[in-house]
């Protein structure tokens, strides 16, 4: 799997866990990701907490991940994510194969979907 689909993948499900699990907390008192109030926005507006243009509170979903890239003579080149859930291989058959591991971090900012 390439890295940009598992990020995109990972961040659908988040947000489709989400909106899953609010459409399933009924009339319970529980809130998932509570849209926050004009009062409770300026408190943390005032600890520097940071909101999209649509009032809602940015998050970070943080990435941490092995990739791999390979080369070799009668393989696909490429560049894949190595994960536990995650099986790579090479595509045809190779005398020779360069395979390297690296890790990358990053975080993206997202607004998730809001409880109204």
């Amino acid at each position: 799997m390439e890295l940009k689909e598992f990020v995109s993948e990972a961040l659908l499900q988040i947000i489709s866990g989400i909106q899953d699990a609010q459409g399933k907390i009924g009339e319970s008192n529980a809130e998932i990701n509570p849209k926050y109030s004009n009062r409770q926005q300026a408190m943390l507006e005032k600890h520097k907490i940071l909101f999209s243009s649509k009032s809602n509170v940015i998050q970070h979903v943080d990435f941490d991940v092995a990739v791999t890239a390979s080369e070799g003579t009668g393989t696909k080149a490429g560049v894949g994510v190595l994960a536990g859930a995650f099986n790579l291989g090479a595509s045809g058959a190779s005398n020779q194969e360069s395979q390297t591991a690296s890790r990358i971090k990053f975080s993206v900012p997202v607004t998730l979907p809001t409880n109204e």
